[in-house]
């Protein structure tokens, strides 16, 4: 049997792993990581805050970041003379996680070196990650709260969310929700624009507080209570 590979499909081929392979490049590197675990807080930062994260001379963080501009994980926002450096979107953002849960599985345990004040609760990019965040995503499933594939709120989700008066965009590209693989807790918690949503809502109500320039967050005393109350979820 002969079979016939057009060479639009070659191209197409080679044009994907030519991309692949510039994504891996542009991650593989210590300094490099630095800078975008340091933008997964959903922050913008300057070139010389993350120089001073990333432990190097400016001039080193200004190469770098043209690595990570070309490769399109960051973008670059100016405002007057300032230049301002984000995550290129929350794709990057899960990207990022789902290779730290890669990198810290030993195959044999589940126990992490994740600082304990992480480990319970930060942010991943826009939404919420850690114990907490897994705990909440966990009831929220079990109380069919998604559609079967989890890209989508079910009507029952959809109502709680209105009951709870979380907003979501409606006019959002993004998923509903997705099941984003929490780095720490090797489980899902709530992604997509259903769980960006979800954590500006807690933020408002007062029920957490982002520590300015670290991904930590804190559950306060008001939120261990509603979180009792919405989701069974004791925040100790």
């Amino acid at each position: 049997m002969n079979l016939k590979v057009s060479k639009t499909a070659v191209d197409e081929t080679d044009y994907l792993e030519t991309s692949m392979s510039v994504v891996a490049s542009a991650i593989a590197d210590p300094s490099r990581v630095s800078i975008l675990c340091a933008l997964m807080d959903g922050r913008a930062w300057t070139a010389t805050e993350l120089s001073t994260v990333a432990n190097i001379a400016a001039s080193t963080t200004s190469a770098h970041l043209a690595k990570l501009l070309n490769s399109r994980l960051v973008t670059c926002l100016s405002q007057g003379r300032h230049r301002y450096y984000r995550l290129a979107g929350s794709d990057i953002a899960a990207l990022l996680e789902t290779l730290m849960v890669v990198s810290v599985h030993s195959g044999k345990t589940l126990e992490t070196k994740t600082p304990s004040h992480l480990r319970v609760a930060r942010t991943c990019y826009d939404h919420m990650a850690g114990e907490v965040a897994v705990g909440i995503y966990n009831f929220m499933f079990k109380e069919g709260w998604f559609s079967p594939d989890g890209n989508l709120l079910s009507p029952m989700g959809t109502l709680q969310f209105q009951k709870m008066g979380v907003l979501i965009d409606p006019n959002s590209r993004r998923k509903s929700s997705c099941a984003c693989l929490d780095w720490s807790e090797r489980r899902f918690h709530l992604g997509g624009n259903a769980g960006a949503a979800l954590m500006l809502f807690f933020e408002q109500k007062g029920w957490i507080t982002k520590i300015a320039g670290y991904r930590e967050v804190v559950i306060t005393e008001k939120g261990k209570v509603a979180f009792l109350r919405l989701f069974q979820l004791t925040v100790n």
